[in-house]
């Protein structure tokens, strides 16, 4: 193309801001810019031509190049890609039939006569001229079309960077449409999708609403990128309290731990790292101010703070808060812990539905098995008069057993002869016949477990993290 030269723009100049501006590499833009002169003029001159395309970087244009072959004569109408012997010897070439000669197109000697004069070799880069009707208009939309496609795909690559990088963070702005069940919104420079799944499900928003979110991540297609957001993410309401919460955006106050089930309940353990700052306060508020923003936010869902301890049985302790823990039992090897309550507070420690016993197993990370007072008085009983009764066991070795974790006679029986003999009290030389014995009272064992779970009136309850 020597259109941009004649009219003084130099597509080098145009290329290299282009570059600069759209952070694309130069010699990626120079290959573009070939592709696309050669593909406006296979649409020019037909796609039979044998063309190549060269930037002249000398120059700033984009050159067109035809190679040809020699042939004896031209068999009917002209040939694309083809010159007979006779053209190419009335051009002053001493040629064979079978040689390639290249032709630069739009080329145009300053002076024809000189031209004729020069001596003219095989191989060498020949001028020839052609008409350049509608071809200068193609090239120059197709070299337009390229300008604007890199542009925007460093546009695309500007917005995936910088929403790649605040993932999880906190954006707002608005509810653009509703698509099956998707909210489309615009966050001004790229548009957001917040999918159903990451909706809470008692929310509701409108076209025009304004609204907050944090960023899952961004996905590309093809109209651009799509930043998908989420409501109903723990991290949206952690995000939340670290905007509200001074101490908790400067680090001195750490969120440990949070769980969370959308629209119903969420629980966050928080440590301070100065003594002097009081963790929960400091989430609060001044009289709760900090903490009525968030569940202004999140349109009413209970937040509870809980106190982060570094002992676990003190932290589930205080995460199935607002109940009382009589007494926990840890047990290391199945990462469990039961959950001792006052009949009166079964029911809080449980929460509707299991609610907080679940999202207190989540939050801790333990599997916690709650029961009232009165279960554990009654199956503690239960297991004294089922070990009680058993072959050469007295009631304080009963007592003994039970505090090993024997809980009833079928734990005897299916105990390791070898592990019940290393029991303080236990005579080796009785190990058999009191495992019998075991076996014997096993079935009456079970009809009164039963008798003792019909009378029961609040279910046990167990959650895993």
């Amino acid at each position: 193309m020597q259109q941009e030269s004649s009219n003084g723009l130099n597509l080098d100049k145009v290329l290299g801001r282009v570059a600069r501006e759209t952070g694309t590499e130069y010699g990626q833009l120079v290959k573009a810019a070939e592709q696309a002169v050669l593909q406006a003029a296979k649409r020019h001159f037909g796609p039979e031509r044998s063309l190549e395309a060269r930037y002249n970087s000398e120059d700033g244009l984009v050159e067109l190049f035809e190679r040809v072959s020699v042939v004896d004569r031209l068999s009917g109408p002209k040939t694309a890609g083809q010159i007979a012997v006779r053209e190419a010897r009335r051009r002053g070439l001493q040629v064979r039939p079978g040689e390639q000669l290249v032709f630069q197109l739009f080329y145009r000697p300053e002076d024809e006569a000189q031209a004729k004069a020069q001596e003219q070799q095989v191989g060498d880069v020949l001028g020839v001229k052609a008409s350049r009707r509608g071809f200068d208009q193609i090239a120059a939309q197709t070299l337009k079309q390229l300008i604007l496609h890199h542009t925007r795909e460093a546009e695309r690559r500007r917005i995936c960077e910088e929403y790649q990088s605040c993932e999880g963070c906190i954006v707002s702005g608005v509810v653009r449409r509703l698509e099956r069940g998707d909210i489309i919104v615009d966050l001004g420079r790229a548009e957001a999708i917040l999918p159903a799944r990451a909706q809470v499900r008692r929310e509701t928003f409108r076209p025009g609403d304004r609204i907050h979110a944090s960023v899952l991540g961004v996905l590309p297609e093809a109209r651009g990128p799509q930043v998908v957001l989420s409501r109903a993410s723990v991290g949206f309401v952690t995000k939340l309290l670290a905007r509200e919460v001074p101490e908790v955006a400067n680090g001195s106050v750490l969120i440990e731990a949070a769980a969370r089930e959308p629209g119903a309940r969420t629980k966050i353990a928080v440590h301070s790292r100065d003594p002097a700052v009081d963790s929960v306060a400091a989430c609060l508020g001044p009289r709760g101010s900090r903490m009525r923003a968030v569940v202004r936010e999140l349109r009413g869902e209970r937040v509870d703070l809980v106190r982060f301890e570094e002992d676990p049985a003190r932290f589930v302790g205080g995460a199935l808060a607002p109940a009382t823990a009589s007494r926990i039992i840890v047990d290391e090897a199945s990462h469990s812990m039961e959950v001792v309550v006052p009949d009166d507070q079964v029911s809080l420690a449980i929460g509707k539905r299991g609610l907080n016993v679940r999202l207190s197993a989540r939050l801790t990370g333990w599997r916690l098995d709650i029961n009232s007072e009165s279960r554990i008085h009654a199956m503690r009983e239960f297991a004294r008069r089922s070990l009680s009764g058993l072959h050469g066991i007295d009631p304080v070795l009963a007592e003994t057993l039970y505090s090993y974790g024997f809980r009833q006679a079928r734990d005897v029986a299916l105990a390791s002869p070898r592990l019940l003999a290393q029991i303080p009290g236990v005579d080796p030389q009785l190990v058999p016949e009191m495992q019998a014995s075991a076996r014997a009272r096993m079935e009456q064992d079970s009809s009164e477990l039963a008798r003792i779970e019909r009378e029961r009136t609040v279910p046990i309850i167990e959650a895993s993290p």
